[in-house]
């Protein structure tokens, strides 16, 4: 069985971090590229950033480029996204996905193979 779980989310000023992480297990973690996605309320789910097999496959969306950084360790099967000088607009369900394939850049939500709960990020004062 495969588990994606999501954590690290919360309550957070403008301008704060979090760090969010993924674990996953019940999959062979080195064969998956990793997507973080999101889903405001009333908004379609958008992909936020992407990294495949290789550490150097990192993607992002424009709205979040030098701001969110992430990351993976196949020793600990876990993905990270790193989210600095977060805005109001950051807030969110941020849900982990998984896609056996080298990069998860050309996929769209519906092509991801196993997803996470989504665990809630808020931006606000």
């Amino acid at each position: 069985q495969v588990l994606v779980v999501e954590s690290g989310g919360g309550l957070v000023e403008p301008g704060g971090s979090l760090r969010l992480s993924c674990a996953a297990s019940g999959l062979s973690f080195d064969y998956y590229a990793f997507g973080w996605f999101r889903q405001a309320p009333g908004k379609e789910r958008e992909r936020v950033s992407c990294i495949g097999t290789n550490d150097g496959l990192t993607t992002y969306a424009d709205s979040v480029k030098g701001r969110f950084t992430i990351s993976r360790d196949n020793a600990k099967n876990t993905v990270w996204l790193q989210m600095n000088s977060l805005k109001p607009d950051d807030t969110a369900v941020y849900y982990c996905a998984a896609v056996r394939y080298y990069t998860c850049s050309g996929y769209g939500a519906g092509g991801m193979d196993y997803w996470g709960e989504g665990t809630l990020v808020t931006v606000s004062s």
